[in-house]
C-alpha cells in the first residue's frame, strides 16, 4: 500500500469517527437515530474496522507506540458510549408491538440529564482521541514512501 493511499483511509476513518460522534450527539438531544447507526463495539465502528484492520500494520511500523494510546482512548470513548446506549435503548424486553413500530423508550428528564453528561464526557474524550489521531496522520506524513513498500 502507498504512502497516499494510508493516509487516505487513515483520514477516512477518522471522518467516520467525527459522524459517529455526531450520531450520539443527535440521540442525545431527542433527535431519532437507529441504534444501530452507532455501533457500541469498539470493533464495530468504521474507525475501528480500520484500525483493528488495516491499521494494524501500520501500528507495528516502528515509532507507532502511539496505537496503545489510541487503542485505550478509542475503547474509553465506546465505554462512555455504552451509558448512553443503555439510557436509550437498554429496555430490551420491549413489546411485540413496540418492536415492531419501532416505539422508542420513554426517557425521564433525569435519564436525558444523565445522556447528557454524559455525552459531554464523550465530546472530550473524543476530542483527545482525535488529537492523537492528528499526530498519527503527521507521523505517517513524515514517513518516507520506502516504509510503505513493506506495508500490504
Amino acid at each position: 500500500m502507498k504512502k497516499e493511499e494510508t493516509l487516505l483511509h487513515l483520514r477516512e476513518a477518522k471522518k467516520a469517527h467525527i459522524k459517529w460522534v455526531h450520531r450520539a450527539k443527535a440521540l442525545t438531544e431527542g433527535f431519532p437515530v437507529e441504534k444501530e447507526s452507532i455501533p457500541m463495539d469498539s470493533t464495530d465502528c468504521a474507525f475501528g474496522l480500520w484500525f483493528y484492520g488495516e491499521g494494524q500494520t501500520l501500528g507495528m511500523k516502528p515509532g507507532m507506540d502511539c496505537f496503545k494510546e489510541i487503542e485505550r482512548k478509542h475503547e474509553e470513548l465506546h465505554d462512555t458510549y455504552l451509558k448512553i446506549f443503555k439510557i436509550y435503548f437498554g429496555d430490551f424486553d420491549r413489546s411485540f408491538f413496540s418492536k415492531l413500530f419501532n416505539f422508542k423508550k420513554q426517557i425521564s428528564v433525569h435519564e436525558q440529564q444523565a445522556a447528557s453528561d454524559y455525552f459531554t464526557g464523550l465530546k472530550k474524550i473524543s476530542e483527545e482521541l482525535l488529537s492523537m489521531i492528528e499526530r498519527l496522520e503527521r507521523r505517517v506524513g513524515a514517513m518516507p514512501e520506502s516504509e510503505f513498500e513493506t506495508i500490504s
